[in-house]
């Protein structure tokens, strides 16, 4: 069974990028490696042809499951978001409950998550007790070393 995930523009088009890429660059290059290492000789003892084979084994694996993820991807409408509650691609201004702290995520598909610019999954701890929740609410977020909880200051959408 495979896995509907959804994803911004930006972030298909960025998937689709890095597939034609593979296809396109790195497939030509594998081949070609195994066609210099085919011509060095005596193949069963060639450890150069074995490790090219290898790697054009890993990179067609590579390109396989990349198709298959293009192919179940959903692209999201964000002009038909509803900002009354966290959803995926909602940003959300949020306040830790213990020390005061006020941060600002989006949250995004977990391809997409890059906590440097304030991007979160929405599989992540902090993503799942966010989604659902509406401004005022708290969110009670599960996280190793025990609860933390959240005040849903802000939802929006970037």
């Amino acid at each position: 069974m495979s896995k509907v995930s959804y994803y911004t523009a930006e972030g298909l088009k960025k998937l689709k990028d890095e597939l034609e890429h593979l296809k396109a660059v790195e497939r030509p290059k594998a081949s070609q490696a195994i066609a210099d290492a085919r011509d060095k000789g005596d193949l069963s003892e060639n450890a150069e042809y074995d490790a090219a084979k290898e790697a054009q084994g890993l990179l067609e694996m590579k390109i396989s499951k990349m198709e298959e993820v293009v192919a179940n991807a959903r692209l999201i409408d964000e002009s038909q978001l509803d900002t009354s509650k966290v959803l995926v691609l909602s940003t959300v201004k949020i306040k830790n409950q213990v020390n005061g702290m006020e941060m600002k995520y989006t949250l995004v598909a977990e391809s997409e998550a890059d906590l440097k610019t304030g991007k979160i999954s929405v599989t992540s701890p902090i993503g799942k007790g966010l989604l659902g929740k509406k401004v005022g609410e708290i969110a009670e977020v599960k996280v190793p070393n025990g609860t933390m909880n959240f005040e849903i200051l802000e939802i929006t959408r970037d």
